[in-house]
């Protein structure tokens, strides 16, 4: 249909929809039911069956698959349906690891999808833009993506950035008054707008015409592609490493196998035991683990209130070394609060942060009361009269539950109104407003006409105190109209500059009591002959979080900049609350910042720590400069202007709450709640997940180094085989599944953020982890094979209980050494009961291998035989020795150097 032909009346008729009250939510609901979401149709997600069976597309699996078929065609039914069984489990581990991460990536989708306002029974409010129907009104402005097909009513200077659909880079004119006829391509259509195109200036309001699939952009969707997998650098490099660590597996067990054949063992039994270490050491699933962790640690990251849009961004969190961070919003609470006023020579301070309605009035230290202070209440009822701000309370909790709407400098007038009594609702049942001219930036100035209920009648103006003072000629002094002399004049500049001092905004109320029959036919008119009432002083108060987040990424080598449009006054005030500048950080203003090359900011950006009156174009110098000089920055931005620094930055941050959709899909990481906090949070996350990973990876590689020695030292030895095909798959089971994964939502050390910012050179095997894996696993295989020859040296002719010994040590071994694991240090650093998944996965994995040790029917399967106490002991002993021997020497050396640096400390 061509909806650009159609009247703006037309259109209400035909959508049976209104321009001014908009759907109602049970309408919208129905439409909603009948036309489904507004969103193109995505790939479509592949089968649970099909995920399932690819857990067994690995080769040596399958390799394991077709031997086990082979051992129950030769006889050995009991073997081959065991091993099946352990395979068949492991794909299950599998599949429900692989769907969580994709449940994980798909919630990512869904609390990062675009908002659009909507009118919906006289309301605007803020929804998901797939819940738009058609016959929805919405409205949009710069910044904004256009969340469905929609033909215009309202036009301020709207232009549309259309490359998307049409491929034209210059953004289009838009014009709501035009009426057009004939056929024209959609970049000809400037009566309407389209789904996924970008606002690039002005303002609009349109009539929702298509959805989804039902759009221009869902005519091409065809065209349109899933967006691609994306990997980390550290799964890239942990893949690379998976085919090095495969070929040194495979040729780690071709030896075992060579050997034992050598040595007069059966070829097929050694054929299977080494197709089953190769299925249980071979680590090919390293990437997979990565993906794991990483999507467990979003979920954690979107439970604090960080949404990651770009996984590589959680690796680099932990290498930031400075976040430039926006003022408003972002290290303050975006809460105008007005804190002092001054009237009458007087000045008073008002308690209660952000949009609190309660607060206490003083003079000096002596509270008051405003009802007894007339001079200070006519300054905050003219203040909350001319004022388009509003507080709409709920139904049914009263002052406990409001809304707060309008621009947050009248926001802070209203609510120091509240604060004495003067509710706006309360004070129109006495104040008429009859006319209004509105704030304009060359006035700077508003006025309302109001009327009494005794008919009195005023102009009430507020506005910048320079200006609104050149409007007065008189004062309201000792509560009487005094004239505006010089030295109250001083007055009140005295009383600006002292509120300016301490970085608070200030704005001017005054008023003109009208004659009986005067009218006003202008604003000069109206702002003339004013009598100025006084001054009220208001700051967007420090977060209280703020303050300690930045001192904990100061412990963490982690440097925060303010960047800021605000006065630099303003700026070096709230950054010196929040304990930014040390003593000799510098502030720098924009008009500087301008003037210098990106060479020249070079020399001294790592000094700065306050950027004020910046522009959004300069984000990007600042940046470039940080990098240049070697830094991880995390840039924040919200608006259109930020995209480019956001984007060039390592980490690009936009904010939830307060972001366009330009800003948030040029990030990496969305703030859902625009908290400084927030930042340092997902940097503490990040840092965990990449210990996380390491741990995971140490555990897994010590693990399967162990294993394979055991059967190498058992070969090299010439000795019977310590442990059967089945044992091996089982012990990949029992100690590669839940407790591996435990330790992927393991908790930060206490240190994590007392550490310097990781390098982005640095290897997954560096501070010590390469050393580690060999070493541990060194010992677990060593331990295994001595418990094993102590057992068979005991009773030769029992080589089950030999194995089973050997078996029940492996396994034991790698538990232990799991919650060694945990630390970079040793064993005894951390509460062993902190990770509660762990302990939980280990007391699972413990009853495991007790049901095949001591279950009897079992025993024949997995060749082993009931230990006795004694037996149990040695098991646990040499298990132990592998973690409690390494931990020890380490607290050995650290008392030793302790004991030197007192020493050497006694000598001073």
């Amino acid at each position: 249909m061509k909806w650009y032909t159609f009247s703006t009346s037309e259109i209400e008729k035909k959508l049976k929809t209104s321009i001014t009250t908009g759907l109602t939510e049970k309408e919208a609901k129905k439409r909603f039911a009948k036309d489904g979401p507004n969103e193109l149709q995505q790939e479509e997600r592949m089968s649970a069956i099909i995920v399932f069976l690819a857990q067994f597309k690995d080769f040596m699996v399958l390799v394991l698959l077709i031997a086990t078929l082979i051992s129950g065609i030769l006889g050995e039914y009991m073997d081959a349906i065991a091993i099946m069984l352990i395979v068949f489990v492991n794909g299950i581990l599998g599949f429900l690891q692989e769907r969580k991460a994709e449940r994980s990536l798909q919630a990512l989708k869904q609390l990062s999808s675009p908002k659009i306002q909507v009118l919906r029974n006289k309301e605007w409010i803020t929804i998901p833009s797939r819940e738009a129907v058609i016959g929805d009104i919405i409205r949009f402005s710069a910044g904004d993506r256009i969340g469905a097909d929609v033909r215009l009513i309202d036009t301020k200077s709207l232009s549309v950035e259309e490359s998307a659909l049409t491929g034209e880079s210059v953004p289009s004119q838009k014009n709501g008054a035009t009426s057009l006829q004939g056929d024209h391509e959609p970049g000809d259509q400037e009566n309407m707008c389209f789904m996924g195109t970008l606002v690039s200036n002005g303002k609009g309001t349109g009539i929702v015409i298509g959805t989804g699939m039902n759009t221009e952009m869902g005519k091409i969707a065809h065209l349109l592609k899933s967006e691609e997998g994306l990997q980390t650098p550290l799964q890239r490099r942990l893949e690379q490493l998976g085919k090095v660590l495969i070929l040194v597996a495979l040729l780690l067990t071709a030896l075992v196998v060579a050997i034992g054949v050598i040595q007069g063992h059966d070829l097929y039994t050694m054929f299977l035991a080494g197709v089953s270490l190769a299925v249980a050491a071979i680590p090919e699933g390293l990437p997979a683990i990565v993906t794991i962790a990483l999507a467990l640690g979003v979920q954690k990251m979107i439970r604090r209130r960080a949404i990651v849009r770009k996984l590589p961004s959680v690796e680099t969190l932990g290498c930031a070394t400075v976040i430039c961070s926006d003022k408003t919003g972002t290290l303050t609470q975006n809460k105008m609060t007005v804190t002092d006023v001054w009237s009458s020579g007087k000045s008073w301070q008002i308690t209660g942060t952000g949009f609190e309605l309660t607060g206490d009035f003083f003079n000096g230290n002596q509270p008051i009361e405003v009802d007894k202070a007339p001079a200070l209440k006519q300054l905050l009822t003219f203040g909350v009269l001319c004022n388009n701000a509003s507080i709409k309370f709920g139904d049914k909790k009263g002052r406990n539950e409001y809304q707060i709407n309008g621009d947050p400098t009248e926001i802070a007038l209203l609510i120091a109104g509240e604060k004495a009594g003067l509710s706006k609702g309360a004070l129109q049942g006495s104040y008429q407003i009859r006319d209004e001219f509105p704030f304009d930036s060359e006035r700077k100035m508003m006025s309302v006409l109001v009327r009494t209920s005794d008919n009195q009648e005023y102009v009430v103006t507020k506005g910048a105190p320079d200006v609104v003072l050149s409007r007065c000629d008189n004062i309201l002094w000792n509560n009487r109209q005094s004239y505006l002399d010089d030295s109250r004049k001083n007055g009140v500049h005295q009383a600006v500059e002292r509120m300016g001092s301490r970085a608070l905004r200030t704005i001017a109320v005054a008023y003109r009591p009208l004659k009986k029959g005067e009218r006003i036919t202008s604003t000069f008119e109206a702002e003339s002959n004013l009598t100025f009432i006084g001054l009220q002083g208001m700051i967007d108060p420090p977060r209280p979080e703020a303050t300690e987040s930045i001192r904990e990424c100061q412990q963490a080598g982690i440097k925060t900049v303010m960047i800021t449009g605000d006065h630099i006054v303003t700026a070096e005030a709230i950054a010196r609350q929040l304990n930014m500048i040390p003593d000799n950080g510098k502030v720098l203003e924009g008009k500087t910042l301008a003037s210098m090359s990106v060479e020249e900011l070079e020399d001294v950006v790592d000094d700065v720590y306050v950027f004020a009156r910046v522009s959004p174009e300069h984000k990007l110098k600042i940046v470039k400069a940080l990098q240049n000089k070697g830094h991880v920055v995390a840039m924040t931005g919200d608006g259109v202007n930020d995209a480019p620094a956001i984007k060039a930055a390592n980490i690009g941050i936009s904010m939830g709450e307060s972001g366009t959709d330009v800003a948030r899909e040029s990030s990496s990481l969305i703030l859902s709640d625009d908290n400084f906090a927030t930042i340092r949070a997902a940097i503490e996350e990040g840092r965990n997940i990449y210990e996380n990973i390491r741990k995971f990876i140490r555990y897994l590689l010590a693990s399967n180094v162990g294993e394979i020695l055991v059967m190498l030292f058992a070969m090299l030895l010439a000795l019977p085989l310590p442990l059967v095909p089945i044992q091996i798959l089982w012990v990949n089971l029992v100690t590669d599944g839940l407790p591996a994964m435990a330790l992927g939502v393991d908790s930060a050390e206490e240190n994590v953020m007392k550490r310097a910012p990781r390098s982005t050179k640095e290897g997954i095997f560096s501070r010590g982890l390469g050393w580690k894996i060999i070493s541990r696993g060194f010992l677990i295989g060593l331990v295994t094979i001595s418990a094993f020859c102590i057992a068979y040296a005991e009773s030769p002719e029992n080589l089950v209980r030999a194995q089973t010994i050997a078996f029940s040590t492996l396994v034991m071994a790698q538990l232990i050494h799991v919650f060694d694991c945990r630390s970079e240090r040793s064993v005894f650093h951390r509460n062993p009961f902190g990770n509660i998944y762990l302990v939980w996965a280990v007391i699972s994995s413990v009853a495991l291998l007790a049901i095949v040790v001591y279950y009897e029917p079992l025993q024949p399967i997995f060749h082993t035989t009931s230990l006795n106490v004694r037996e149990c002991l040695l098991v646990l002993g040499m298990a132990a020795l592998p973690t409690f021997a390494l931990a020890g020497s380490h607290l050995f050396k650290n008392n030793k150097y302790k004991g030197q640096a007192i020493k050497h400390s006694s000598f001073k």
